[in-house]
């Protein structure tokens, strides 16, 4: 069966996800002790999320491993691997690749609700605030503010694992494309005003990305090939 998160990712990417908690998902040695003192919801969502991990993982020909997490809460992958992780209500998913084949992977999902009040100010630069109007004035069944929030999100993760550094949200620009032939799947283009990373010689200063919403979820993806860091 295919995955709705595989809508949005290129080939090299192993994709798992889940709409709930399965009886079988475990925690393996080192997670539980990244946990503990988090409440039963957060356990669950953590531990469900690295089940999907896993999952990716063997699809990949890769043994299941411990997901830990790093100094600033990034998922630790094997070596030679990258990817991302998300959890939202009533979703859980991962989605990762050889280094050799992408050379970062970025995942977020939300649900298809419009932002809390007040939450797209400090989100939202001024001219993507205008890009929202005009999408909105389209298609008024989508929650574009959402979209963007998500979108901002994916950013991040797949900006940390090439810089090691932060990233706020009014240091990249986002502008969202909405489908030409598919009004619930579309495109985003990243303009980064903050200097990028630098890879095999040439800084990175523009990124594009996909979206698809549902009823109920949202869910965005940035997917970077290493060919095109060649």
């Amino acid at each position: 069966m295919v995955e709705l998160i595989e809508k949005i990712l290129p080939d090299e990417v192993a994709a798992a996800e889940a709409f709930d908690d399965p009886p079988d998902a475990v925690l393996y040695p080192g997670e539980a002790e990244v946990i503990s003192r988090a409440v039963d919801k957060r356990r669950r969502e953590f531990r469900t999320v690295r089940h999907c991990a896993r999952r990716a993982l063997r699809q990949l020909g890769l043994p299941p491993a411990p997901v830990l997490r790093g100094e600033h809460g990034e998922p630790q992958w094997p070596p030679g691997v990258v990817g991302s992780m998300t959890h939202c209500a009533g979703y859980r998913a991962a989605a990762i690749a050889h280094s050799c084949d992408l050379r970062t992977v970025g995942i977020d999902a939300e649900p298809h609700q419009p932002l809390p009040a007040g939450v797209l100010d400090v989100i939202a630069l001024d001219e993507e605030q205008d890009s929202l109007s005009e999408l909105a004035a389209t298609d008024s069944a989508t929650c574009w503010d959402r979209i963007l929030f998500c979108a901002k999100e994916t950013v991040y993760k797949a900006w940390f694992p090439l810089t090691h550094r932060w990233l706020g949200f009014d240091d990249a620009a986002v502008t969202i494309t909405s489908g030409t032939t598919d009004p619930v799947e579309g495109t985003f283009s990243v303009r980064l005003l903050v200097p990028g990373p630098t890879i095999t010689g040439e800084t990175l200063t523009r990124w594009d990305g996909r979206w698809l919403r549902s009823d109920e979820l949202v869910i965005t993806a940035i997917a970077l090939s290493a060919a095109d860091c060649a």
